[in-house]
C-alpha cells in the first residue's frame, strides 16, 4: 500500500480554497516549532493558536515556552504576515497527562506513551475546535523530524470524525518546513528546547 503523502493532501485543500479565510484551529507544541506551520498557514487561514500541552512537567518551563508562543505571534501581527493569528491558553493540567501515561513511564520517545499524549492533545483540540465552529483544526507537531506523522494525522482524523470537524492534514517537515523553523528560531531568537516538555523525555535525552 502507498503511503499517504500528507503535504500534498493539504497542497490540495488550499489550492481548493475560496477567498473566505477557512477558520483553523491549530494545536501548538511550542514556538521553534510554529514558526514555519504559521507563516506558512497564516497566509490562507485565519488561524486561532490552541496552546495545550499538559505533557510539561515543569511550570517554569510551561511559562517560559507559552511566552514565547505569545511572543513570536506578536511579532508576526506586527509585521503583517498574513491574516491576523490569535491564540487562546488551555488549562495547565499536568496531573491529567500524568494519570493518562500511568503504567507507561519506562516506554522509550516516541512509543505507546507518545501516542497516549498526542490522543490526549488533539482530543481536547477537537473538542474545543468543534464547538468554537472552527473549519478545521490540526497541529504543528508533524514538523519536527523525531514525531511520527502518520500517526498523529490517523489521531487527527479520528478525533475529527468523532467531533464533527475538519483534520487538516499535514506534515510539516516537508518542503524543508523544518530547516525553515530552524532558521525562524534565529531570527526571532526564540528559545528552543531540546526535549518535548515531559519529564520522560528530559531523562532520556539527560542519558
Amino acid at each position: 500500500m502507498n503511503q499517504r503523502n500528507y503535504q500534498r493532501e493539504l497542497d490540495k485543500i488550499i489550492e481548493g480554497l475560496g477567498e473566505r479565510a477557512p477558520k483553523l484551529f491549530l494545536h501548538s507544541c511550542c514556538a521553534p516549532c510554529s514558526s514555519y506551520c504559521l507563516e506558512y498557514l497564516c497566509k490562507y487561514f485565519a488561524i486561532t493558536v490552541f496552546y495545550y500541552n499538559p505533557n510539561i512537567s515543569a511550570s517554569s518551563e510551561y511559562k517560559k515556552r507559552v511566552e514565547e508562543q505569545k511572543r513570536l505571534i506578536e511579532a508576526y501581527n506586527r509585521e503583517g504576515k498574513g491574516h491576523p493569528i490569535e491564540i487562546l491558553e488551555g488549562d495547565y493540567e499536568p496531573k491529567l497527562f500524568l494519570q493518562a501515561v500511568k503504567g507507561y513511564e519506562q516506554c522509550p520517545e516516541g512509543g505507546e506513551r507518545c501516542s497516549i499524549c498526542f490522543d490526549m492533545r488533539l482530543r481536547e483540540t477537537a473538542r474545543r475546535a468543534a464547538a468554537a465552529g472552527y473549519d478545521y483544526f490540526g497541529t504543528t507537531l508533524t514538523i519536527s523530524p523525531l514525531k511520527n506523522a502518520p500517526l498523529l494525522n490517523e489521531i487527527g482524523e479520528r478525533m475529527g470524525a468523532e467531533y464533527g470537524v475538519s483534520w487538516l492534514p499535514s506534515d510539516f517537515k516537508k518542503k524543508e518546513g523544518y530547516k525553515r523553523s530552524i532558521e525562524l528560531s534565529k531570527e526571532y531568537d526564540l528559545y528552543r528546547q531540546d526535549y518535548c516538555g515531559c519529564a520522560f523525555s528530559k531523562e532520556e535525552r539527560s542519558l
